[in-house]
């Protein structure tokens, strides 16, 4: 069996830390308590955190420092795992109108009504789990199982800004328009990522999130 957390090298200059081979929330709370952790500490050498699902790449400036001595550097604050607690981000409510072109199709492949879907969609409260793809999509967790499909064989080459999907057990909303090959079930007009507003990214790992349905 493998153990955990465990410290490997990303390319040349990224250190990446391992906590688990399952994602889960609890995981997830470990790898952005030590993600703070090695912020905080400020470590000269240190250019970048990621945290991700179960894991977390520390970017470094390798023309200064090995990967043996920021592994060294880092391995004591690792260790100290999720001991700390995160403070609680608040709630962020996105008003939506289920107005997606794949909602229809959605309904069909899950055996459910239209309003069963959007029931089901506004029934939870999700938390962003991370954040990736392209700046300010967050990945939302959990989906109602009823709702999981894979994502869609032909991506589209355009998808809306503001877009709400789903795939897996996932949602999420596009920030920008790009391909993408979620089931789009709706919009909304909120503005998700904004690079003169601080923080830029509206929802960010750790965040609570509902969404509220808006009539059309």
């Amino acid at each position: 069996m493998e153990a955990f957390p465990k410290i490997d090298p990303l390319g040349d200059d990224a250190v990446l830390v391992t906590f688990a081979d399952r994602i889960s929330w609890d995981v997830g709370v470990v790898v952005r308590t030590v993600a703070n952790r090695i912020r905080a500490t400020r470590l000269k050498s240190v250019t970048d955190v990621v945290p991700a699902y179960t894991t977390l790449a520390v970017y470094f400036d390798s023309a200064r420092v090995p990967f043996a001595s920021i592994a060294a550097s880092l391995a004591p604050i690792i260790e100290l795992g999720g001991l700390e607690e995160l403070k609680d981000q608040g709630l962020i409510e996105i008003p939506v109108i289920y107005d997606g072109p794949d909602l229809a199709e959605v309904a069909e492949r899950t055996g459910l009504t239209i309003e069963a879907v959007i029931d089901r969609h506004v029934s939870r409260t999700y938390r962003a789990y991370a954040s990736g793809f392209q700046p300010g999509f967050a990945y939302l967790g959990d989906l109602d199982a009823s709702l999981a499909l894979p994502r869609r064989s032909a991506p589209r080459v355009r998808v809306p800004p503001g877009s709400v999907a789903i795939a897996g057990a996932q949602t999420a909303i596009y920030p920008l328009q790009t391909p993408g090959g979620w089931h789009l079930i709706g919009s909304t007009s909120t503005v998700m990522f904004d690079a003169n507003r601080n923080p830029p990214a509206l929802i960010r790992p750790g965040d609570s999130v509902r969404f509220i349905r808006k009539a059309p």
